[in-house]
């Protein structure tokens, strides 16, 4: 109950069977385009007879890359060299506009460091896509919201209020 309204609120979520695995044992995707550790989250709302969904996924950031587990506290990713990143890709995507419609990347990793290259590849590949079906938006979120800073969060919310009212 808000302001005296009494509602339904449902949270739902469903893990993928493909590529599940431990943090930084299973990153990236397969040759078919499953990412890694996939979930699909959908929120349900059920108010005087009227329903609303939304539905958001997350998974590992969809090309061929690994982190393999060591000493440090984070390892390194790791690109991988020897593939073709666009076929899985272009995998990935199309299931996602199947299945879900018009997607709306956040990409939350560092923009320096060691996730760099992970952040630009990404962009570039969804700019290779050219899909007017995908849009994406990158947001150092460790950068933004440093120091507990959450009111920075506005920052990235106006970057997607209109593909989210639409």
């Amino acid at each position: 109950s808000i302001n005296g309204k009494c509602f339904d609120w449902l949270l739902v979520s469903r893990r993928s069977c493909f590529r599940a695995g431990v943090r930084y044992y299973v990153r990236g995707i397969d040759s078919e385009g499953h990412a890694a550790n996939f979930v699909e989250t959908e929120q349900i709302v059920h108010y005087k007879g009227s329903k609303a969904s939304f539905v958001q996924t997350r998974g590992s950031i969809p090309f061929f890359w690994s982190q393999r587990p060591n000493l440090k506290y984070k390892p390194k990713p790791q690109i991988s060299k020897s593939v073709n990143h666009m076929d899985g890709f272009q995998r990935h995507f199309d299931s996602q506009i199947i299945s879900y419609g018009k997607q709306m990347i956040v990409n939350l990793v560092n923009q320096k460091g060691s996730e760099k290259p992970l952040e630009q590849t990404f962009a570039k590949m969804v700019n290779s896509m050219a899909n007017g079906m995908v849009r994406y938006v990158a947001f150092d979120f460790h950068k933004e919201c440093s120091r507990m800073r959450w009111d920075r969060l506005q920052i990235l919310m106006d970057q997607l209020a209109e593909q989210q009212d639409e």
